[in-house]
C-alpha cells in the first residue's frame, strides 16, 4: 500500500489536432471563450490511461471496452473470477459499480481537475469531410487547433487508497501510463499529441499536500509578436517555461516533499528546470 500522498503536473502538447470535441457542440474542441483557452476534460485523460492499460499492457479493467454498462461489466467480471480490487483502473480511479451492494462505489485515490492551455489557442478554418457507411454518406465539419500546450493537475490520496488497495507498483505503472497512452491513440484526430513534463511530486505524509501548480508555470517567447499574441505559437520552439514562482513555492515547502519523479522532453525549454531539486535526493527521473 501505498503512505503517502503525491502531486502531479502534466503538460502535453496538441498539434493540428482536437484534444478533446465536444458532443453538444459539433464536437468541437471545448473551449472557455471568454479566455481562449482550450479545455479537456479529466474523463479525456483517464481514457487514454485506461486503453494503453487494456490495449497495450493487456491488463483487466472495469471501464473497458468489452461491455456496454457498468452492470455487463460486472457480470464479466465475476464470471472470469475477479474481484473489483483485481482492476488497476479501480484501485486507481475507483468506480460506481451498479450494484445496490455494501462495497459497490469505490472512491478513486488518483483524481485530476480538467486540463486547460496555458495560452490563448487558434482555431484551423473547418473543413468539410465525408464519411461513407454501409447505409450512406455522412458529411460534417473537422475542428481542429493549430496548437495547444494541455497542462492537468492531479494529486494522489493515500489515504482513500486504503479503500481500493492501490500499491506502489500501481503508481508505477500510471507514471508509464502517463508518459506513453497519449502518444499511442494516433487515432485521425488525436496523432499529433506528446507529453512534454511531467512531475510527480512524492509527500513525505498522508497528512500533506500542495496546491495546483499549473498557475506557477508562464509561457513566455523571445519573440515579440509571440508574446503580445500567444494564439501565434505553433511548435515548443516558439517559446519557453518560466517556471520561478514554482521554484520558490517548491522551496518554501521542501519540509513536505520526499521524492519529485519526472520526466521531461528535450524539445520543452525550461531555462531553470534543475532549480526545482532542491535536494538532489529528490530526482528519480522516469524514461519514456
Amino acid at each position: 500500500m501505498i503512505n503517502s500522498n503525491s502531486e502531479i503536473l502534466f503538460l502535453y502538447d496538441a498539434q493540428m489536432c482536437n484534444p478533446n470535441g465536444d458532443m453538444d457542440n459539433e464536437n468541437k474542441p471545448r473551449m472557455d471563450y471568454d479566455t481562449y483557452t482550450n479545455l479537456v476534460s479529466d474523463v479525456r485523460l483517464k481514457r487514454y490511461i485506461r486503453d494503453y492499460f487494456e490495449d497495450i499492457k493487456k491488463l483487466e479493467i472495469f471501464i473497458s471496452n468489452k461491455a456496454k454498462d457498468a452492470k455487463e461489466r460486472n457480470a464479466q467480471i465475476k464470471k472470469i473470477g475477479k474481484d473489483h480490487s483485481d482492476l488497476i483502473d479501480v484501485r486507481l480511479f475507483g468506480a460506481v459499480t451498479a450494484e445496490e451492494a455494501v462495497g459497490s462505489h469505490f472512491t478513486g485515490p488518483v483524481q485530476f481537475n480538467w486540463g486547460y492551455s496555458l495560452h490563448p489557442v487558434e482555431p484551423v478554418d473547418s473543413s468539410t469531410i465525408t464519411s461513407s457507411f454501409s447505409s450512406g454518406q455522412g458529411i460534417g465539419k473537422d475542428y481542429r487547433l493549430h496548437y495547444s500546450l494541455v497542462s492537468f493537475s492531479g494529486s494522489i490520496n493515500a489515504n482513500t487508497a486504503v479503500g481500493t488497495k492501490l500499491t506502489e507498483e500501481d503508481l508505477i505503472l500510471l507514471d508509464e501510463a502517463m508518459l506513453k497512452s497519449i502518444p499511442l491513440a494516433r487515432t485521425r484526430t488525436k496523432i499529433g499529441q506528446y507529453p512534454r513534463l511531467y512531475l510527480r511530486i512524492e509527500l513525505k505524509s498522508k497528512e500533506h499536500f500542495l496546491k495546483d501548480m499549473r498557475s506557477m508555470v508562464k509561457i513566455e517567447s523571445n519573440n515579440a509578436s509571440i508574446n503580445s499574441n500567444l494564439r501565434l505559437i505553433r511548435k515548443p520552439e516558439d517559446y519557453y517555461l518560466n517556471i520561478s514562482a514554482l521554484i520558490d513555492y517548491l522551496a518554501a515547502n521542501k519540509n513536505k516533499i520526499s521524492k519529485i519523479h519526472y520526466w521531461k522532453d528535450d524539445q520543452l525549454s525550461v531555462p531553470e528546470f534543475d532549480k526545482i531539486f532542491s535536494e538532489d535526493s529528490w530526482k528519480h527521473c522516469l524514461s519514456l
